[in-house]
């Protein structure tokens, strides 16, 4: 158990515990879950770096840090939903197809193989990672800002809302997307199961 899975485990750990707090309403228990995010999100940056320096990526590490990834996205914009800052048919296609392809990575670990992420997958966690960072930015206004006595339009405005669901939109498209990269580079495994 080298440190760079130490922090995949954490990150892993801290996606319920995040979620527990942002569904609290109240000032403090969303920051306290802004916090956990952006620690957990500076987790996912540190293990690979750890790793790639001190050259000690492991098959454990290959396959866990990009399934504590899905965790941690799916779970945040779970909560998402659940408290109406996104749409439910947009958030729908991007879970399906993280636990699509991390059942795809299964298949593969069982074969004897290790699907290593791609340039698309690495963008469409980062463009998962700052839209989530962006929402929850947001909530933490909406919350923080009346709190203080003051009141910012821009906070209720129908456009912030749009600017939302824009982001969220083009993070399914891409979301898709590279699951649809992986289902064509991997149908053979698919096919040999179907069997």
């Amino acid at each position: 158990m080298n440190w760079p899975n130490r922090l995949t485990l954490t990150r892993i750990l801290l996606a319920p515990v995040f979620m527990i707090f942002f569904l609290i309403e109240g000032v403090w228990p969303r920051l306290v879950a802004l916090l956990i995010f952006i620690i957990a999100a500076v987790t996912d940056i540190m293990d690979g770096w750890i790793a790639r320096k001190y050259n000690i990526t492991t098959g454990f590490g290959k396959f866990m840090d990009p399934l504590a990834d899905k965790i941690l996205a799916s779970i945040a914009l779970i909560a998402f939903v659940v408290l109406d800052y996104a749409r439910a048919w947009m958030v729908l296609p991007i879970i399906i197809r993280e636990f699509f392809i991390m059942g795809l990575r299964s298949l593969a670990a069982y074969k004897g193989m290790v699907i290593t992420p791609t340039w698309w997958a690495k963008l469409k966690t980062f463009l998962q990672m700052v839209s989530i960072g962006l929402i929850l930015l947001f909530v933490n206004l909406q919350t923080f800002i009346p709190a203080m006595g003051e009141r910012w339009d821009i906070l209720t405005d129908s456009r912030s809302y749009l600017f939302i669901d824009g982001i969220l939109f083009i993070t399914m498209v891409i979301t898709v997307a590279t699951g649809i990269d992986y289902i064509v580079k991997y149908f053979y495994l698919l096919k040999n199961v179907l069997r």
